[in-house]
């Protein structure tokens, strides 16, 4: 795991060296990224640990863990912290941001510091199902609701989530991609943190993180970095349930998109594949 840990943490210098210009947005090093920018670092400053957490790559376990170091010793487990405690304010935990700034860059110098990541694809999937397949009121009235209208051929879309459901109506996974490809989607603003580019949520070429975790294989990597932290014999990392999309199942969706739209959005999310070492999808990009 070591050796995995130095490949990953080299490979993503590396990276960040050959694609320096395209992954900086535009910033020259951590004093040019604003505090906005770093809302989705958590601390804790009894163990010096950093958290980056990233929407759907299992960061509702890890704030658990977070939230159950935060409470001190002896340390609950963390499957018994209901969800309500850390979303969807995360009121309980405690953001890097809310420090002086001169604590902060004193922080992210000494802490150890992680992050986990997933396929870019896979992650978008699970958005999807998550947050517009399934009943969610917030994002069916600011995101979904307007997917509809310009995508779906709606020109009056339900206005509420119980009239889109029982009429049947939401967006399709095209037309969310749709959606994300679109270049007014981007020019209006970040992306929702959901679908939001990893670098862009964690900004691992100005941050040196010193644990870099894949969802594929993350139990075994919680397990991994509770050792590295000393923790391993206080914290037990929530059981992960087993992953709904498979590479077969990836095919299930994305063969409703027509290739042009999936290779527009590679385009979107290409400095992912890049920094994390993910292999390019070419199956899903050649036609």
């Amino acid at each position: 795991m070591h050796q995995v840990q130095e490949q990953r943490k080299q490979h993503v210098k590396e990276t960040c060296c050959d694609y320096k210009v395209e992954l900086s947005d535009g910033k020259r090093s951590i004093d040019d990224i604003n505090d906005r920018d770093l809302e989705n670092l958590l601390v804790d400053d009894t163990h010096g640990i950093i958290y980056c957490f990233i929407p759907k790559v299992a960061c509702s376990n890890w704030k658990k863990v977070m939230f159950v170091l935060k409470q001190g010793e002896p340390y609950r487990d963390p499957m018994s912290i209901a969800d309500d405690l850390i979303d969807p304010t995360d009121k309980h935990l405690t953001f890097l941001k809310s420090f002086p700034r001169t604590e902060m860059m004193a922080k992210l110098k000494h802490y150890t510091k992680f992050l986990f990541v997933r396929d870019p694809f896979v992650r978008i999937i699970s958005a999807y199902r998550d947050k517009l397949q399934r009943t969610n009121k917030y994002f069916y009235d600011n995101f979904g609701r307007n997917i509809l209208r310009r995508y779906g051929n709606q020109s009056d879309p339900p206005r509420s989530l119980d009239e889109a459901f029982a009429s049947g109506l939401s967006p399709s996974f095209h037309n969310f991609i749709q959606y994300l490809v679109d270049p007014k989607t981007e020019n209006s603003g970040p992306f929702e943190p959901h679908w939001r580019q990893m670098h862009r949520l964690c900004h691992p070429c100005h941050i040196h993180y010193d644990f870099i975790g894949h969802q594929e294989t993350l139990q075994d990597e919680a397990e991994q970095l509770l050792k590295l932290l000393m923790l391993q014999d206080d914290i037990k990392f929530p059981l992960a349930y087993v992953n709904m999309t498979s590479s077969v199942s990836m095919w299930d969706w994305f063969r409703t998109v027509p290739v042009e739209d999936r290779r527009k959005l590679y385009k979107l999310y290409e400095s992912d594949f890049r920094l994390f070492g993910y292999r390019k999808p070419d199956e899903f990009l050649d036609g």
